[in-house]
């Protein structure tokens, strides 16, 4: 057995000189990860990665020899990592400490915010605890990063009683056909999961490993069409660039999954509805759920800065994996149908095409990804209603010098997403992005939707208005967020009492903070929801435009991270 593991040491100790730096920057992390996109709108970072593809590889953007101290006025960036032994022949196995971080975030009275990983919707306070090491040995790096989750989940009222019980079947017609219960259960809620650890072989511009890292494709920060971080990381085998790969007409960055997804194994509501004695639920089944993906960027080599992409997911039943088109259906011969509302294969499909832009003499970004939900992969039926069952997010961010000498910007960001159906037919049908009939669970995954964090038939505009410096940021949040459009259309189809839309408005502070080995941050936000849960109180003789049933949240989030 030694024999064996000192052979396995050596081997591995030969293609050391081929082993890139895989350290991934997880997706969501406070202040360092937009650091890095801010750095390319100022010119000071590599401009030919795309930030459509992670997690980031940062040593690929930012030469710093520790990726978590990447501002040069921290005094930290020098540091190396960790070499804690030596094998045979003086080869080193390096270890890094990982940063440890607390992330905590309240709901004063109803569930509220996405794009937070492992947390939940709940009301009350939750708390996720992470932290872990990164080893690496020649081409073979493992990240163990895991996350513990304590969730008070506290109770609030998950649907409106005073609705009509018909309206109560109506929701039960939507969310039946995906795994997004409004709450996890009636008491506590923890968990410990993996996190953000892999484990992966890499050589040149190449990564093929085993990873629980939450992903995102595309270019939107509040917004994803296909991938987010809304939802828990899953176990997926991937196979992806760590770098661009450049060629003669550009440069490329990718990433192909396969992927495992779970069920969350609450109802929709708590408790459960009934209607004539009739239980309005249909429990999911519980057969595991396998999960396709892909997507390219291309950056072509005459056009600086502008980066091109396509993105693909495609689910099925674990059991009915039986055949390449069903591991990899993404490479299967098309299938055409004759009815335009038909899905490939039957299976729950989406796609995206995608553009950023980044222009750096004006320190500013656009971009933009439209989407479609189950396509039929005709072109000519696309070309002739491409506003069906499709989502888009459009955004931009332009950054202004405030005070050169000291390093000062201002950023501002406006970021639109659209996610509400435009096909009154499909309304009425209750086919909505992410539900699906066949795949009852939707495109989630342990009970929160992959793609937006605001689901299926939901609108936001977002404005943002920062100070930065470095690590450092202060700054104004303005949103308006729709609740599931479809469903309200759905639902009220005999009237489409446009009074009834349930909108969010909320306005917030937040900002970020590096102070030695230390980074915090901070939001605090109001929010004013209007006809809260889509119900509005019409008493005798009041006037036409009356006040519905609204609620008034506050949202606390607070974190450190200390780096080692």
């Amino acid at each position: 057995m030694r024999i064996l593991k000192t052979s396995i040491i050596c081997a591995l100790a030969a293609f050391t000189q081929f082993g890139a730096k895989a350290q991934t920057l997880p997706v969501g992390t406070q202040a360092l990860e937009d650091y890095y996109r801010r750095s390319q709108l100022l010119g000071t970072a590599d401009s030919n990665v795309s930030f459509t593809v992670r997690p980031i590889f940062p040593n690929s953007i930012n030469k710093s020899a520790n990726i978590f101290y990447p501002d040069s006025t921290t005094g930290q960036q020098g540091l190396s990592p960790h070499r804690l032994w030596k094998v045979d022949g003086g080869t080193n196995i390096a270890v890094n400490f990982l940063p440890v971080t607390l992330q905590t975030q309240f709901n004063s009275d109803h569930p509220y915010g996405w794009n937070d990983g492992i947390m939940i919707p709940a009301k009350g306070l939750q708390t996720v605890l992470s932290g872990g090491i990164h080893l690496k040995y020649g081409i073979l790096t493992i990240q163990l990063r895991p996350e513990l989750l304590m969730a008070a989940n506290s109770d609030f009222e998950t649907f409106n009683k005073n609705h009509y019980d018909v309206i109560f079947a109506r929701y039960y017609d939507i969310y039946n056909n995906i795994d997004m219960p409004v709450r996890f259960g009636t008491g506590s809620y923890n968990r410990l999961r993996p996190g953000q650890s892999s484990i992966r072989v890499n050589y040149g511009s190449m990564s093929l490993g085993l990873s629980t890292e939450n992903l995102w494709w595309g270019p939107g920060i509040r917004s994803s069409l296909l991938m987010s971080n809304t939802a828990p990381g899953f176990l997926h085998a991937t196979l992806n660039t760590t770098k661009p790969i450049q060629t003669a007409i550009g440069s490329f960055e990718g990433q192909l999954i396969g992927a495992k997804l779970t069920n969350s194994g609450f109802p929709p509501l708590e408790p459960d509805h009934y209607y004539f004695g009739t239980d309005l639920y249909v429990p999911k089944p519980t057969d595991w759920r396998y999960l396709a993906g892909i997507v390219v960027t291309w950056q072509p080599k005459w056009i600086p800065g502008l980066f091109l992409g396509y993105d693909q997911s495609s689910q099925t039943y674990g059991k009915d994996l039986n055949s390449i088109k069903n591991i990899l259906p993404f490479f299967a011969p098309v299938k055409k149908t004759d009815a335009p509302n038909e899905a490939v294969n039957k299976q729950d499909e989406r796609s995206a095409v995608f553009m950023r832009w980044l222009w750096t003499r004006e320190k500013a970004e656009i971009y933009f990804e439209w989407g479609h939900n189950n396509y039929t992969n005709d072109l000519l039926q696309s070309i002739l209603s491409p506003n069906e069952s499709r989502a888009y997010i459009f955004g931009l961010r332009k950054i202004l010098t405030f005070n050169a000498a000291r390093n000062e910007n201002l950023l501002i960001g406006v970021e639109v997403t659209q996610m509400a159906e435009t096909n009154v037919d499909k309304i009425k049908a209750g086919n909505e992005w992410y539900t699906s009939t066949g795949i009852r669970s939707g495109y989630t995954n342990d009970g929160e939707v992959l793609g937006a964090g605001i689901g299926p038939g939901g609108n936001l505009q977002s404005l943002e208005v920062s100070w930065v410096k470095g690590l450092k940021r202060l700054g104004l949040q303005f949103e308006r967020y729709i609740h599931n459009d479809d469903f309200y259309y759905y639902a009220y189809y005999d009237s489409y009492d446009f009074r009834r839309h349930w909108v969010d408005l909320s306005v917030a502070a937040n900002g970020e903070w590096d102070y030695g080995h230390f980074i915090f941050n901070a939001k605090l936000a109001a929010i004013k929801s209007l006809n809260y849960q889509w119900y509005l109180k019409q008493p005798p003789g009041a006037p036409y435009f009356t006040n519905g049933a609204n609620a008034v949240n506050i949202q606390l989030q607070a974190g450190v991270s200390y780096r080692f």
